[in-house]
């Protein structure tokens, strides 16, 4: 069993220096926890995989870019939808890409969940739908009574090397329509797995969770 032990841990060692790393959602960011529901919540623990490129679809960890007004050096979480050469709009906070929108398949499992809007600290309900982009299939927030829709944004190329990221809470995003577009070879980590969550092993709902 020493053994058996010893070479587990062997093994946990050589993926965590190579291919993977855990990491916990910091609770105290309100703009970044409305963001990424109803995905994740702060205070998930969630395993990164940084062995192989992130795709379209993929969710992703990234340092957020300088910006012009000095803001900046945080780390935030998007969905690739977009990379090098496409056109990105928003319309009626509805997102296009190359001139055609974001599919959605169907309701979510639960049809609605609740967040804190960042900019009231108030809770609201939002509605949940299972969007597809590429070959995934994720859920995203939408619709809540009395809060404003984000704003729209004309069409942007994105730039040689870059990609564009959106938030799964299409309704608080802190996403690319902030902080522009994000070099790929800085967003290198892809949230696979949920752990646990804040409240640990016995949140069933939310333990042990593969992220789409």
């Amino acid at each position: 069993m020493i053994w058996v032990a010893l070479g587990l841990a062997l093994l946990v060692g050589v993926a965590r220096a190579i291919a993977i790393r855990w990491w916990r959602v910091p609770n105290e960011d309100p703009e970044l926890v409305a963001s990424i529901a109803p995905t994740l919540r702060g205070g998930d623990l969630v395993i990164l995989w940084r062995l192989t490129e992130p795709d379209v679809g993929d969710l992703v960890l990234c340092p957020e870019p300088a910006r012009a007004d000095g803001e900046g050096g945080r780390i935030v979480i998007g969905r690739i939808i977009a990379e090098t050469g496409d056109q990105v709009e928003v319309k009626d906070g509805a997102i296009f890409i190359n001139d055609k929108p974001l599919l959605t398949e169907s309701g979510c499992p639960e049809a609605t969940f609740t967040v804190q809007n960042p900019r009231s600290d108030v809770e609201i309900e939002q509605s949940c739908v299972i969007e597809r982009l590429g070959a995934t299939l994720h859920k995203v927030g939408r619709r809540a009574e009395g809060v404003a829709s984000p704003r729209d944004q004309a069409a942007v190329e994105v730039n040689r090397g870059q990609v564009w990221i959106a938030s799964d809470n299409r309704q608080l995003p802190y996403d690319s329509r902030d902080y522009g577009s994000v070099t790929r070879a800085e967003c290198s980590e892809t949230v696979i797995f949920r752990l646990v969550s804040e409240q640990g092993y016995f949140d069933v709902a939310s333990r042990l969770t593969v992220i789409d």
